[in-house]
């Protein structure tokens, strides 16, 4: 069955809004045997008209997200049911749930809200229990009159969407999808190896399973190995990319890598803290971001200047004034600072140079150090990342935390 989505709303279009829309519906439906085939994003008002029209008898199933509120701009809902030729019908259950919802809030009921209670004759009412505006279901061919798909409009907050997508959308898409042949899709999150290393390790092999589908997406320190086909294909698939690429694998799920470290971690029952100087604090967010880091993660250090590296850390000043800051001995004694001052298991360190200024001749802007301390010898790299500030920091925690995955087994 072929799908569409058309999100509404001017917010998406001006760029302040990001739409995830279409990452959620996707990822969703997959598992159902349902692939996107198109998106469209239209701004608010008549344009979702011209939308629905372009696609009506073009896709047997169409998500529309957006436009069922209260405003003026707010016409999803209308326009639909105008161009099945269904008439728009108040719901007295709607309209109380609507009413009660605004009453226990304090919030004061207007006409404009209670729009939300006028639903197109013979569409199944999806409720919202994180908003007042409900979702609708039109079956396919409501309207024997107007050949239609099966429409699904959903209202634009996530937050809205996303459960009520999971709680009523799913069960009706089960009923109605015709399955054939199930279709897998296993996506390798590969650290360690750039996009043409791994096409070059397991490309040639994995084409030549007949009806394989096969693709590759680069992102900042690591790369996505995607293969999707039948059952077969993919046992067949991941005996190529196992025996090539095991040890580059951080996750064939969808855990980025500071999840799996994190739970390598809980695992070993082991602790970490990590000192930081050029990556000022980010590789400590990215690991309390992971729900359980208090279980493991002991203290973070920024020691962004000298100073702050030998009172913190312990950091010999003589070693500073040697080797200087960003340097393979000045990351080996923060990271085994940082251990022996926490008490942890474990501890990383970062130091270098993210530019744009600060570079010299013999330590070029973009050198990095990163260590780790504990579970043996320390661990020192040298880096090199000639990129933005963002990028810099992102790469050189990439790294960081990979060092420690693969110290672990991972």
């Amino acid at each position: 069955m072929r799908v569409i989505v058309i999100n509404t709303g001017t917010e998406i279009l001006l760029g302040d809004v990001v739409n995830t829309h279409l990452t959620f519906i996707a990822r969703e439906i997959f598992p159902l045997g349902l692939r996107v085939e198109r998106q469209v994003s239209v701004p608010d008002g008549t344009a979702i008209g011209d939308a629905l029209s372009e696609n009506l008898d073009r896709v047997e199933i169409i998500f529309v997200t957006g436009g069922l509120g209260p405003t003026t701009d707010d016409i999803t809902r209308e326009i639909t049911a105008e161009l099945l030729g269904l008439e728009l019908v108040r719901d007295p259950v709607l309209e109380e749930i609507i009413t009660e919802r605004l009453r226990t809030r304090g919030i004061r009921l207007t006409d404009r809200i209670l729009r939300q209670a006028m639903v197109p004759r013979g569409a199944q009412v999806l409720p919202n229990d994180h908003g007042s505006a409900p979702g609708l279901y039109l079956a396919a061919d409501l309207n024997p009159a107007n050949s239609s798909p099966h429409l699904f409009l959903l209202p634009g907050p996530p937050r809205e969407l996303e459960p009520m997508f999971l709680q009523s959308v799913q069960p009706i898409l089960e009923r109605v999808v015709k399955r054939e042949e199930p279709i897998v899709y296993r996506n390798y999150r590969i650290v360690g190896m750039g996009e043409s290393y791994v096409e070059e390790a397991v490309g040639r092999q994995l084409l030549a399973i007949a009806g394989l589908e096969l693709g590759y997406c680069a992102r900042m320190g690591e790369v996505d190995l995607r293969v999707i086909g039948s059952s077969t294909m993919l046992e067949e698939a991941d005996a190529i990319v196992q025996a090539k690429l095991a040890k580059f694998i951080f996750s064939t799920q969808r855990d980025n890598l500071e999840t799996v470290v994190v739970r390598q971690l809980a695992a070993r029952k082991a602790t970490l803290a990590v000192a930081e100087s050029c990556t000022g604090g980010f590789l400590a967010h990215r690991l309390t971001n992971v729900p359980g880091a208090s279980e493991v993660f002991l203290s973070g250090y920024i020691t962004y200047s000298n100073e702050a590296k030998t009172a913190a850390l312990g950091v010999p000043a003589a070693l500073i004034a040697q080797h200087g800051a960003v340097s393979e001995p000045v990351a080996r004694a923060m990271a085994e600072g940082a251990r022996e001052k926490a008490g942890a298991s474990f501890a990383l360190a970062t130091t270098g140079i993210a530019g744009p200024g600060g570079g010299t001749p013999e330590k070029p802007v973009g050198t990095a150090y990163v260590a780790l301390a504990g579970g043996g010898e320390t661990i020192v790299r040298h880096l090199f990342f000639p990129t933005d500030r963002e990028t810099f920091k992102q790469l050189a925690t990439q790294m960081s935390l990979n060092l420690l995955r693969e110290r672990m087994g991972g």
